[in-house]
């Protein structure tokens, strides 16, 4: 069964969240958006636990953009937690950063993000992003079946 591509969005800070969410609306993405407001909350959508449970609406996302600054689980343990498990490990992720700091890009790279991208201050610029965001890795880049559900969880 195929399912609709989908995004997942991790941002904790709710005024960042909202101007992504203007930024899909503005570049007119029609791909579903879903967002969570922390790791855990990432880690429990991604394995289907309640209240993500429903995999009609709550499908696994092609494409996850990931604070590394989340509370209770942060973006470097859910990309650790990502890349260990064989039914996620093939996930998009693209970072989504405040930080410019050669160390934290690596880190991320080193991990298995696909992307890094520090957060733009002009709001013109988050909607060209996500434009290409979507154009990219959700179109053009020619990505391996979206995994229909989680397969096997590794702890930490």
């Amino acid at each position: 069964m195929n399912t609709p591509l989908t995004i997942l969005v991790a941002q904790q800070e709710l005024g960042d969240a909202l101007l992504l969410q203007r930024a899909f609306n503005t570049a007119k993405v029609s791909t579903p958006v879903h967002f969570a407001r922390d790791g855990q909350e990432v880690l429990d959508y991604l394995e289907g636990k309640p209240p993500f449970q429903n995999p009609i609406i709550h499908p696994l996302p092609a494409l996850l953009i990931l604070d590394l600054n989340l509370p209770r689980v942060d973006g470097y343990q859910v990309l650790r937690w990502l890349r260990l498990n064989p039914g996620l490990h093939d996930m998009i992720v693209v970072v989504f950063g405040s930080s410019q700091d050669a160390k934290d890009v690596r880190r991320a790279y080193s991990l298995g993000a696909n992307s890094y991208i520090v957060k733009p201050k002009e709001p013109q610029q988050l909607v060209k992003i996500v434009k290409q965001l979507q154009e990219y890795w959700l179109g053009i880049n020619p990505s391996q079946e979206q995994p229909q559900q989680a397969l096997t969880v590794v702890p930490d």
